[in-house]
């Protein structure tokens, strides 16, 4: 009873903070003189502040539910779609068909975003599964370091692709390497991103109780009836399709699917099913919050990106959760 209490007052806090959060980041002003403000955006300009909420919330779900996934999949409280490689991967995956589709002549569509971003994301995630695989499960330093290791080579390759394109698409490709919430995103993207996340949180909510069985030993997950590797496969699909929706609305924004799952656990318990509904909303918190405060940060030429600002704040937290993993153990 006190446990279904505590989850029910932490998610009615939790739905009041992305309320709160929206509310700021539709009346987030930046006059042309300089500066912040608070202040009901004009009649021309209500729609871009709606769009930019909108994908902000898309993308923190996403990121919270892929986070979540990952950790339970893999039994290691520090993966993450960032630290794995899978943002980066999806990245790459984006990157290289705008590549294509620049020295073609062709103008990008949706198709040219969320497929290689997809396909990017499963690559990176099937390579760290498979190298991470040991005997009876598999090895949480080795699924680190291979994620990590291929986030650095994915990282590479959007660098050289962003030094082959012309002079006037470098800052472009720059701001997307850097993540960025768009006030005017493509409509069918966001559309069928928004349709994935939705979808792909609804699977991930029914199985939940399988995930809870799944911290149990191999051996009495199957005495209790959970099929670990079917449980896995979805696990590993619904994961990889979310961090890719992510990363073709907003680029690779970094650390929201490793804050808001344990962000969850503190507040709503380790229950999965509570864990997933608390991690779509922190991560809708997490980003739009951020890109609230991030726009009050003038460095003089322009306000700082989303994904500087989830790297500052999800920096220590990795660190902090390693220090406490290494004392713990």
């Amino acid at each position: 009873m006190m446990r279904g209490a505590r989850q029910s007052i932490g998610l009615i806090v939790l739905v009041l903070c992305v309320l709160g959060s929206g509310v700021l980041r539709v009346l987030a002003d930046r006059p042309p003189e300089g500066g912040f403000g608070l202040a009901w955006p004009a009649e021309d300009y209500a729609m871009f502040r709606w769009m930019a909420l909108c994908t902000g919330l898309i993308v923190g779900a996403a990121l919270g539910v892929s986070g979540t996934l990952l950790q339970s999949m893999l039994r290691n409280p520090l993966a993450s779609p960032f630290i794995l490689g899978v943002s980066s991967g999806a990245g790459l995956g984006v990157m290289l068909s705008l590549y294509i589709a620049h020295i073609n002549g062709h103008v990008p569509g949706t198709l040219f975003e969320t497929l290689p971003a997809v396909l990017g994301a499963f690559g990176v995630l099937g390579v760290v599964f498979a190298l991470g695989r040991r005997e009876r499960g598999l090895d949480p330093v080795t699924v680190i370091l291979v994620g990590v290791v291929l986030s650095t080579m994915c990282g590479a390759g959007m660098m050289l692709l962003q030094s082959l394109v012309p002079t006037g698409l470098r800052g472009e490709f720059l701001r997307w390497l850097m993540g960025r919430i768009p006030e005017a995103p493509n409509a069918t993207t966001l559309g069928l991103c928004a349709a994935v996340t939705v979808i792909g949180t609804l699977i991930a909510l029914r199985m939940g109780r399988a995930m809870d069985v799944a911290v149990l030993p191999d051996d009495e997950c199957h005495a209790a009836g959970v099929s670990l590797r079917r449980l896995r496969m979805w696990q590993f699909i619904v994961a990889g399709v979310l961090a890719a929706a992510a990363v073709a609305l907003a680029g690779p924004i970094g650390f929201v699917g490793l804050i808001a799952p344990h962000a969850a656990r503190i507040v709503l318990g380790p229950e999965h099913t509570a864990r997933l509904l608390g991690a779509v909303l922190i991560g809708a918190i997490l980003v739009v919050s951020g890109d609230v405060i991030r726009q009050a940060i003038d460095l003089g030429h322009g306000r700082l990106p989303i994904g500087i600002f989830t790297a500052l704040l999800g920096g220590p937290a990795f660190i902090w959760l390693l220090l406490s993993r290494r004392a713990a153990s």
